[in-house]
C-alpha cells in the first residue's frame, strides 16, 4: 500500500512542478474536500432532514443557491491567489514534495500542532472581529446565516478570508513542512470547519468522543447569538473559549435545559426576532447591526 501510495506522488512530482502543486493541486484539493464534504449537509437540508438537527430552521433555496455563487466567486478570486503568490514564503522556509514522504509520527506531531496554533490565532482574531466596526462592515457577512450547513463554514467577506488563510497556514509557513503533510493538514482543517458549520450533532460527532473538541453544537450556538453575546470564539477546541469565560452563556445554556425537553432555540429565539430577512439570514439592516441583548451568565 505504501509502495503504491509513493509512486502515485512520484508522478505527480516528476509531472508537475513544485509551484504547480503547491497552488493548483491545493487549490483543486481544497475545493474538492471541502465541497464533496460539505454538500451532503446541503442535500439533508434541502431533504428537510431534522432527526440530529441542532435548529428546527432550514435555509431557503435562495440562501443555499446564494452561498455557492459567492464561494465559487470568492475561493476562485481570493483562495486561489492567495495560494499562489504565498508559494515563495512557503520554498523559502524549506517546504519540499521530493520524495521520501515524511513518517506519520512527524506528520502527526506537525498537524496537532498546527491545530493547536491556528486555534489559539483564530480565537483572538475571531473575538476582534466581533467588536463593533468590524462586526458592522467584514464579520457580519458571515452570520447572514444564522443557521448554517456545511458550505456556510467559508461565506465570509474577503477580508475575513485573508484572515482565515493566515490562521490556517501560519504554522505550516513558519516549519516549512512536507508538501504532503500541508495537503493532510489541509484537508483535516477543512473536515473540521465543514463539521462544525453542518448544523448537525449526530451521536457519532468527534465531539463526543474527543475531549475538548468543540463540533457542531458548540459553534451552532455562535451563529444563533449575535454580537456580543455569541462566545465560543475558537475554531477547533474549546479550552480557550472556557479559560477566558466566552463559553459561560452556552455552558449556562446547556444546564438550564438539562433534564428538560426543552430545545436551546426556546432560549435564544428572542434573539433572532426583527435581526433576519425573508430568506431566515440574520442581517445587517439598513447597514446597522442590530444588538439584541439576551444574558445567560
Amino acid at each position: 500500500m505504501a509502495n503504491a501510495f509513493e509512486r502515485g506522488w512520484l508522478y505527480l512530482v516528476t509531472n508537475f512542478s513544485d509551484f504547480q502543486l503547491a497552488s493548483l493541486g491545493s487549490f483543486i484539493l481544497h475545493e474538492s474536500v471541502f465541497f464533496l464534504s460539505g454538500l451532503p449537509y446541503l442535500f439533508m437540508e434541502i431533504w428537510g432532514l431534522k432527526k440530529y438537527k441542532i435548529q428546527g430552521k432550514m435555509n431557503t433555496p435562495t440562501a443555499q443557491q446564494k452561498c455557492i455563487i459567492r464561494l465559487l466567486l470568492y475561493h476562485t478570486c481570493v483562495n486561489l491567489p492567495l495560494m499562489m503568490v504565498s508559494y515563495p514564503l512557503f520554498k523559502l522556509m524549506g517546504m519540499t514534495s521530493k520524495l521520501p514522504l515524511p513518517s506519520w509520527k512527524v506528520a502527526a506531531f506537525q498537524i496537532i500542532s498546527y491545530f493547536i496554533l491556528e486555534d489559539f490565532i483564530f480565537y483572538w482574531g475571531h473575538r476582534f472581529l466581533h467588536t463593533k466596526w468590524l462586526y458592522k462592515h467584514v464579520h457580519c457577512v458571515h452570520h447572514e446565516y444564522a443557521t448554517p450547513f456545511g458550505l456556510t463554514s467559508e461565506y465570509a467577506h474577503p477580508a475575513e478570508i485573508l484572515f482565515l488563510g493566515f490562521a490556517t497556514f501560519f504554522g505550516p509557513a513558519i516549519t516549512g513542512p512536507h508538501l504532503f503533510t500541508l495537503w493532510l493538514w489541509m484537508i483535516l482543517r477543512v473536515l473540521e470547519t465543514v463539521e462544525a458549520h453542518s448544523g448537525y450533532d449526530f451521536p457519532w460527532s468527534l465531539s463526543k468522543f474527543i475531549p475538548l473538541y468543540g463540533g457542531a453544537d458548540f459553534h451552532d450556538y455562535h451563529h444563533r447569538l449575535l454580537y456580543t453575546k455569541s462566545g465560543n470564539y475558537s475554531s477547533t477546541f474549546t479550552y480557550m473559549d472556557w479559560i477566558f469565560g466566552t463559553d459561560k452563556g452556552y455552558r449556562n445554556l446547556k444546564l438550564l435545559k438539562e433534564g428538560t425537553e426543552i430545545s436551546d432555540e426556546l432560549f435564544v429565539r428572542d434573539l433572532l426576532k426583527g435581526s433576519e430577512d425573508p430568506d431566515g439570514r440574520v442581517c445587517c439592516l439598513n447597514g446597522n447591526v442590530e444588538v439584541k441583548e439576551y444574558d445567560t451568565t
